[in-house]
C-alpha cells in the first residue's frame, strides 16, 4: 500500500478513535463479558441477546466491532456452521468486577451527539427497523448548532470520496446525460463530476436553504426541495452518504423517489461504507475504519446503519422498492458503490 492510501486510513482512525472506547463502554453496560463468562462455554448471538436482553440486529453490529477489535473471539466449528462468541483473556479483565468498571468512569457521561448506550441498544437503536418520530439526532437543533463545521467536514469528506469514485469507475457515467446529486449539500460533488464528465448536466438538489447558500458552478443547477416527496427528473440519481442516516422504512422512501425520478435505462448510484459478511477473506485495510463507521452511524442516529452494504441486506432494500437488478463495485477506500437498475 503506497503512503498516501495508508494516511487516508489512518485519518480515519484518529477520526473515529472514540468510538472504540463507546463500543466497548456499551458492551459492558450491556454485561457481555459477563454473560459470555457465566455460559462457560462459546455462545451464540441468539443465546447472547436472550441473556443481555438486547435485539439480535443490534448486537450482531456492537459484536462484530468488538470481535474485529481482539475484545472477543469468534469461532465456528466447521465451514459454514453457526457462528459464536468465545471470552479473550481481556475481555475477562473488563467484567465488572475487575477493570470495566475503570473504563465505564472515563469520560464522564456520554455526549449529547454521539453515543452509544446499553439502554440505546435494548430499546432496539441500530436495528435499522423502527421508524421513529425524531429519526436521526444528527438533523436536530442540538446538532445544527455545530453546522459551520458539519458542512466544512460534508464537503471535504465529498472531495475525498468523489475523487475516489471517479478515478475508480470513471465507466459508471458514460452515456448519462443529467445527474441529480441528492443531498448534495453547496453542490461540491455534483460540481467535481461535472468537471470530470463534461457531458454531464448536474443538478444539485438538497432543502431549500441549503442550495439558497451554494455557490455558481459550471454545469450544475441547484434545486431545493424534499427528498421524500419528489426528485428531480434525470437520467441518473447519485446518493452520496444519505440513505446510511435512515431507517429501512424511510431508506425505501427515499429510493421510491430515486427511482421515479430517472428512465427506464437509467440507474441510481449509491455511494456508502459498504460492509461484507464476517468471513475473514472479505476483510482488507479499510475493514477497521468501515466497522468504526458503522459504530459512530448506530451513535449518532437513531436507526441508521452502514450494515445494508450486505449482499443480502442490499438485496433486500432494492428488492423492496422494485429495482430489476444491482451491483455492488469495491475500490481501495472506505465506501463502495452500489448501481441499482429499474
Amino acid at each position: 500500500m503506497d503512503k498516501e492510501a495508508q494516511a487516508r486510513i489512518d485519518v480515519w482512525k484518529y477520526a473515529l478513535g472514540f468510538v472504540e472506547m463507546e463500543a466497548v463502554k456499551c458492551g459492558i453496560e450491556l454485561g457481555l463479558p459477563e454473560a459470555l463468562e457465566s455460559h462457560g462455554k462459546p455462545i451464540s448471538l441468539s443465546e447472547l441477546s436472550s441473556a443481555v436482553a438486547c435485539p439480535e440486529i443490534s448486537l450482531h453490529r456492537i459484536m462484530r466491532f468488538l470481535t474485529h477489535n481482539g475484545i472477543f473471539e469468534k469461532q465456528r466449528p466447521n465451514p459454514g456452521s453457526e457462528l459464536f462468541y468465545a471470552q479473550t483473556p481481556l475481555s475477562r479483565l473488563l467484567t465488572r468486577d475487575n477493570l470495566g468498571t475503570f473504563l465505564l468512569v472515563q469520560d464522564g457521561p456520554p455526549g449529547p451527539r454521539f453515543s452509544l448506550t446499553a439502554q440505546d441498544s435494548k430499546a432496539g437503536k441500530g436495528s435499522g427497523v423502527e421508524v421513529s418520530p425524531e429519526e436521526s439526532k444528527m438533523w436536530s437543533m442540538e446538532f445544527k448548532t455545530y453546522g459551520k463545521m458539519f458542512q466544512e467536514f460534508l464537503a471535504s469528506h465529498a472531495k475525498v470520496a468523489t475523487s475516489a469514485v471517479i478515478e475508480n469507475f470513471p465507466e459508471s457515467f458514460q452515456g448519462i446525460g443529467s445527474l441529480v446529486d441528492v443531498g448534495g449539500h453547496e453542490g461540491t460533488a455534483i460540481g467535481m463530476l461535472v468537471k470530470a464528465f463534461s457531458w454531464i448536466r448536474g443538478i444539485n438538489f438538497d432543502l431549500p436553504h441549503v442550495v439558497s447558500g451554494a455557490p455558481i458552478l459550471d454545469g450544475v443547477e441547484h434545486i431545493g426541495g424534499n427528498m421524500f416527496e419528489s426528485v428531480p427528473k434525470a437520467d441518473a440519481v447519485m446518493l452520496m452518504w444519505i440513505l446510511h442516516d435512515w431507517s429501512d422504512e424511510l431508506c425505501i422512501d427515499i429510493l421510491k423517489k430515486c427511482k421515479e425520478a430517472i428512465r427506464k435505462s437509467g440507474k441510481v448510484i449509491i455511494v456508502e461504507v459498504v460492509i461484507d459478511d464476517d468471513e475473514e477473506g472479505n476483510r482488507d485495510e479499510y475493514t477497521g475504519a468501515r466497522l468504526a463507521m458503522d459504530m459512530a452511524i448506530m451513535g449518532s442516529t437513531l436507526n441508521g446503519k452502514q450494515e445494508r452494504g450486505i449482499a443480502k441486506e442490499w438485496a433486500q432494500l432494492l428488492h423492496a422498492v422494485g429495482f430489476g437488478d444491482h451491483i455492488i463495485k469495491h475500490m481501495k477506500a472506505i465506501e463502495s458503490v452500489i448501481e441499482a437498475y429499474p
